[in-house]
């Protein structure tokens, strides 16, 4: 009867050590989603605030880029949800959960475009943060979709320091 309790007792210990680990990646996965969420309004506002001698150019890279963001949101949040988790899904939650702050709107292009790459440069970092969680937990799809995100977020980010001669 001991040894029946003691396994139980252990399996338990190791569930709730699973558990714990778990919820740290649908943390992390949430964090991606509502800085995602928040970049998507961001770079909507770049879009429409866009003035100077590039602005068909970035009018149309920043429909594409908040396009993008829409799209990653959803992936990711629908990652989290095929793995146990919750994403954030009202504007509470995400600005509680969101490392990338908003801003009024910046009066120059180059303002617009440094912010971008420097908040594609936190998520990047923070991407990397989930996708080692991910691989120490096992899970090789979401290793895999951030390592993704990951690459893509790179060459915007070498993109935009082009653009601002850096």
């Amino acid at each position: 009867m001991a040894n029946v309790m003691e396994k139980e007792k252990e399996t338990k210990t190791t569930k709730n050590a699973k558990d714990t680990k778990k919820s740290g990646l649908h943390a992390l996965l949430n964090r991606q989603v509502a800085n995602w969420a928040v970049l998507h309004i961001k770079i909507h506002q770049h879009h429409w605030y866009v003035k100077g001698p590039n602005f068909y150019a970035l009018h149309v890279k920043f429909e594409e880029l908040y396009e993008e963001a829409a799209l990653t949101m959803d992936q990711l949040a629908e990652r989290l949800l095929s793995v146990g988790g919750q994403p954030v899904s009202t504007t509470k939650e995400i600005a509680a959960a969101a490392t990338i702050k908003e801003h009024e709107p910046f009066a120059s292009a180059s303002d617009m475009v440094q912010c971008l790459r420097d908040d594609f440069s936190m998520v990047i970092e923070e991407t990397g943060e989930a996708m080692e969680l991910a691989e120490q937990e096992g899970d090789e799809g979401t290793h895999d979709m951030l390592l993704e995100l990951k690459t893509r977020l790179e060459k915007h980010v070498w993109m935009l320091n082009a653009y601002l001669n850096e």
